[in-house]
């Protein structure tokens, strides 16, 4: 269990994130276009997991703005970002802001993209949703770079997450 802080008050998550070097879990996502996507989906490259709580607020917003914007330059590359919004919104948003760079991904079936990773709010206002975190992934599958978001109102750090590809 991660202890974090939304606007300086101490939230939990469900566990820990997965090690540096370990396989990546599995996962079933849920499309825009309701559809499915696995982590073996997109097996043979190179993986940014921009994991947030929602994408109808700001922080979370400029997350998948910054990634998108830096995704366009990246050879053999995916940022999947995900949350539990419902695919709908995801594709509202991404529409809205003209955002093709990256793959949204929805945990709102099921949650256990949220549980295998450990990065589920298990208590504050933000309860059931996912925290902010990064994870990336090589293209053999093995976690090269986790941040868990200390402070849920802060952008994660976009340099150290593009230089672990």
């Amino acid at each position: 269990m991660a202890a974090i802080t939304l606007k300086g008050n101490t939230i939990h998550t469900s566990g820990e994130l997965p090690k540096v070097g370990t396989k990546a879990p599995e996962f079933t996502l849920t499309t825009t276009e309701l559809g499915s996507k696995t982590l073996a989906d997109f097996k043979g490259q190179n993986l940014i997991l921009n994991i947030f709580p929602s994408v109808d607020t700001g922080t979370c917003a400029q997350s998948v703005r910054t990634f998108n914007e830096k995704a366009s330059s990246l050879d053999n590359t995916k940022v999947l970002c995900i949350s539990k919004d419902l695919p709908f919104a995801q594709a509202r948003f991404c529409g809205a802001e003209g955002l093709d760079n990256v793959v949204n991904l929805s945990d709102f079936k099921d949650g256990n993209f949220g549980k295998s990773y450990g990065l589920d709010f298990v208590d504050g206002p933000l309860e059931g949703l996912l925290s902010r975190c990064i994870v990336v992934v090589n293209p053999e599958g093995d976690v090269t770079y986790t941040e868990q978001v200390a402070e849920t109102v802060d952008e994660p750090n976009y340099e150290a997450a593009l230089k672990a590809l």
